[in-house]
């Protein structure tokens, strides 16, 4: 039943993706129409285009909403934007149209929300780089992108988890040597059963009695990281709110660690399964049919671990956004009287696939680090 309702909110999504787009092109047609039958009527074009300008793009409201950017944004009341600035970090490829400086760091505000360039750089309009940090010439014109270290949305989500995280860890381990022989208490008494269930309920059955302690580490700052990251997601308000598991740089990243440590830790046992399996010697010879499917299982087990936490947590931003972007759909096609009676409907569900966002941020978590795990003891394993 999750899996339905989220596969059909995700159509929603993406109904309202082509929607706005297929309402932007239908006014650029009829601005081009316009202008070919009444060159001489400049008022009537005028209104045309100031139309234009205001129609509600539920595609664009969608995908800034989810996509990382190099400002925290707030709110926008009309023309005028709140965000918080974050600093632009970026190493030219042609340091001579910089007066021969090659290294340039600066606050995001300087681009006055992308519609600006400050010393040779410019946020891209184009389709190649849209989004991203380009430099500019004299002209204006777009001549390449620099070496971006920027710290974006996501980066900077990042960084406040790991400090919530270190703060966790420190305070529980601090109560815990003060705690000594006694019950738990505070945020020890919140954490202490999670870290036992990781143990006792995902590492030790799926690597070991005698091995699992060595991975434990790996496991809970795993779990913690993706855990925070996900409810940090659905607090709209800075510095949570950063969409930093519904990013597919990170989950990548995540699932790396998990292919390195796994390979890293593999015995002789696992190498000899995958390169020289126990099997019939036609299926090895003359093609190496088996070792080239167990190959290719190493390889894939990390991009499931990716596609699967990235495509979940980006469907729950994605739902939200859809269900407050139907608010603005229908007040610019019916009115805003027909905007208003939608957004209860709207807010409601929003609200609900919120809550359902909490329950799936904890179950993808668990997820990620008990398949972590069991990968760890297949790699592990001894031969018997």
């Amino acid at each position: 039943m999750l899996k339905l309702t989220k596969a059909i909110f995700i159509f929603f999504a993406f109904f309202l993706l082509s929607y706005g787009q297929l309402q932007a092109q239908h006014g650029l047609e009829e601005e081009s129409t316009h202008t070919t039958e009444s060159h001489s009527d400049e008022s009537d074009a005028h209104t045309s285009n100031t139309h234009l300008e205001e129609e509600f793009n539920a595609g664009e409201f969608v995908i800034d909403h989810v996509s990382d950017s190099y400002d925290w944004h707030i709110a926008s009341f009309g023309d005028k934007h709140i965000s918080i600035p974050l600093p632009i970090i970026v190493y030219s490829n042609q340091p001579e149209l910089h007066e021969g400086k090659a290294f340039h760091v600066f606050m995001s505000s300087k681009f006055h929300h992308g519609h600006s360039a400050y010393k040779g750089f410019q946020i891209s309009e184009s389709e190649e780089f849209k989004g991203k940090v380009v430099e500019v010439d004299a002209y204006g014109q777009e001549i390449g992108a620099p070496i971006d270290i920027s710290i974006t949305k996501t980066v900077a989500g990042i960084f406040v988890s790991i400090i919530i995280l270190l703060w966790l860890v420190f305070s529980v381990a601090k109560l815990a040597k003060k705690n000594v022989g006694r019950a738990p208490t505070g945020i020890q008494n919140l954490l202490e059963p999670i870290i036992f269930f990781i143990r006792d309920e995902v590492a030790k059955p799926a690597i070991g009695d005698q091995k699992y302690e060595k991975f434990m580490p790996f496991l809970l700052t795993l779990f913690f990281f993706i855990l925070i990251n996900n409810i940090m997601g659905l607090i709209p308000v800075p510095p949570f709110g950063a969409n930093v598991t519904g990013n597919i740089g990170v989950t990548m990243v995540l699932a790396l660690f998990t292919f390195f440590v796994t390979a890293i830790n593999g015995n002789k046992h696992y190498w000899k399964e995958i390169y020289n399996p126990d099997v019939p010697w036609w299926l090895k010879f003359p093609i190496p049919l088996m070792p080239i499917v167990e190959l290719s299982g190493v390889i894939t087990k990390p991009f499931v671990l990716m596609i699967r936490l990235f495509a979940n947590m980006m469907a729950g931003h994605l739902i939200v956004t859809v269900f407050i972007g139907l608010i603005f759909v229908f007040g610019s096609q019916f009115g805003t009287a027909v905007g208003l009676g939608v957004s209860p409907v709207s807010i409601l569900f929003s609200v609900f696939i919120l809550l359902l966002d909490v329950l799936v941020s904890f179950i993808q978590a668990y997820v990620f680090t008990l398949l972590s795990a069991l990968y760890f003891g297949m790699a592990t394993a001894d031969h018997h």
